[in-house]
C-alpha cells in the first residue's frame, strides 16, 4: 500500500495551484523535492506521517495525518517555506487564490476571477462545469469533493 492509501480520511490537506501546467521537464524533479520534504517533515522532533504529490500537472498537494503527531505552527511554516522554495526555483506562483481552475473535457484550464465570471456569463462554462475546490481541508473531502460541479461549489458565488 502507498502512503496515500493508508492515510485516514481525517488527514489534513493543503493544495497549492499553479496558474498553468508545470513544465513537463520539471515534474519528476519537483516530485522528488516533494518526496524528500514529506519524508523529512517533522513537528517538535516528531516525524509526521505525510504525503505529497503533483495532480493534473498543476497542483501540489501536501497531506499530514495529525492523529499520530499534529502539524504545529512551526511545521506548517516549514511547508510554506518549502512551497516558496519551489516557487522561486521553478519561477511559478503557487499562492494566487484569484485564479480559478476547471475542467474543459479532460483539459485543465485556469482563469482569473473576472475572466471566470465572463466565461460563465458567455455560457462557455456552466453549473455542470467541473471546478477544483482547493479549500478542502481533509483527505476524505479531497477524495469526494475536490473536483465538483460549479453549481455545487463556492465558486458559484463568484459568477
Amino acid at each position: 500500500m502507498t502512503t496515500y492509501e493508508v492515510l485516514p480520511d481525517t488527514t489534513s490537506v493543503w493544495i497549492y495551484q499553479a496558474k498553468t501546467a508545470l513544465p513537463a521537464k520539471d515534474i519528476t524533479e519537483i516530485r522528488q523535492h516533494i518526496s524528500n520534504f514529506t519524508t523529512s517533515w517533522v513537528s517538535h522532533n516528531n516525524q509526521l506521517r505525510a504525503y505529497g504529490d503533483i495532480y493534473h500537472n498543476q497542483f501540489i498537494v501536501l497531506m499530514v495525518d495529525e492523529s499520530l503527531a499534529g502539524a504545529s505552527g512551526c511545521s506548517i511554516d516549514k511547508s510554506v517555506h518549502f512551497i516558496k522554495q519551489i516557487e522561486q526555483h521553478y519561477n511559478i506562483d503557487l499562492f494566487d487564490r484569484m485564479t480559478f481552475t476547471y475542467k474543459d473535457g479532460e483539459t485543465v484550464k485556469s482563469a482569473l476571477r473576472m475572466e471566470f465570471a465572463q466565461l460563465y456569463k458567455s455560457g462557455e462554462i456552466n453549473d455542470a462545469t467541473l471546478v477544483f475546490d482547493n479549500l478542502v481541508k481533509t483527505k476524505g473531502d479531497f477524495d469526494a469533493n475536490w473536483i465538483k460541479p460549479l453549481g455545487e461549489s463556492w465558486h458559484k458565488r463568484m459568477v
